[in-house]
């Protein structure tokens, strides 16, 4: 009798395992969240030319992570469509065209400004940025490239407009759209 109460307790205390360990490892064989349309994620990211020099950095930015919803239209396109589909703490390189970054380089937002839109005694610098407002009050950022006696030459390209980037990622945290 002995025998078979201690064998029942053994038979039980393997089967409360066994049953404890099936939970561990439905829970552990769960699929993680990833990052999809509408959550507000954190990410961590260098971002540099097809030469490899960095052009932005979250470290650059003060060390913290960049913080934007998916869907926003905050961040360029390649970018978000990289971070769609990442876990928490996943890490991926990714080369963004620059039709997904800051699209083409147009030769027609080069223009030329009457020295009539400055300020009177305003000499610009070439390479100094300068911001314009239309007359339906849309303000416009460019850089100087010339001056002449017709004016000043400012291109309203966006600076990295016509290169294609490369990042790569961390994504921290995954905020989940409600």
């Amino acid at each position: 009798m002995k025998t078979t109460k201690s064998t029942g307790r053994i038979l039980q205390t393997l089967c409360v395992i066994s049953i404890a360990c099936a939970l561990m490892l439905s829970a552990c064989s769960g699929t993680a969240a990833t990052a999809k349309e509408g959550d507000t994620v954190k990410v961590l990211y260098i971002g540099t030319y097809d030469n490899g020099s960095v052009f932005d950095s979250s470290e650059l930015n003060g060390g913290d992570p960049l913080e934007f919803t998916i869907g926003g239209g905050n961040v360029i396109a390649g970018f978000e469509q990289a971070v769609i589909g990442m876990s928490k703490n996943e890490s991926k390189n990714v080369h963004v065209s620059s039709n997904e970054a800051y699209g083409p380089y147009y030769d027609y937002m080069i223009t030329t400004i009457n020295w009539s839109s400055f300020e009177e005694g305003y000499v610009p610098e070439i390479g100094e940025q300068v911001y314009m407002q239309s007359s339906a009050g849309q303000v416009y950022q460019g850089v100087v490239l010339n001056t002449s006696e017709e004016g000043v030459t400012v291109d309203f390209n966006h600076p990295l407009a016509g290169m294609d980037l490369n990042f790569e990622i961390t994504l921290v945290e995954i905020i989940p759209a409600e």
